[in-house]
């Protein structure tokens, strides 16, 4: 678990100004920070990120249950995205070996 607030960076949805929201940041040391309304480019890490998800893998994709998905977006992030995929921004290598690298 991180030292410190960690900030958690969305865009307008309601779900993201809603109370509960809130309360569970606050309760998990989490700084919610919010993209101007009609704005991507505020956000264009995680845009990158999730139009890459969408279209390695689950676009094509009827997950049974929610678990299924959830499972199978974790191995998507946890084994392909950050230790298999090569990414341009960081010279064609993946985010493991480009740590490993800079350590």
């Amino acid at each position: 678990k991180p030292d410190g607030e960690v900030i958690v960076h969305s865009d307008q949805g309601s779900q993201y100004g809603s109370d509960d929201w809130q309360r569970f940041c606050r309760a998990n040391n989490l700084a919610p920070s919010m993209s101007r309304r009609g704005n991507c480019w505020d956000n264009a890490v995680a845009e990158s990120f999730f139009s890459s998800l969408k279209k390695e893998r689950i676009r094509k994709r009827i997950y049974k249950t929610r678990d299924l998905a959830r499972a199978d977006i974790f191995d998507y992030i946890e084994v392909f995205y950050n230790r298999a995929r090569r990414h341009s921004h960081l010279g064609g290598v993946s985010p493991e070996a480009f740590e490993q690298a800079s350590s």
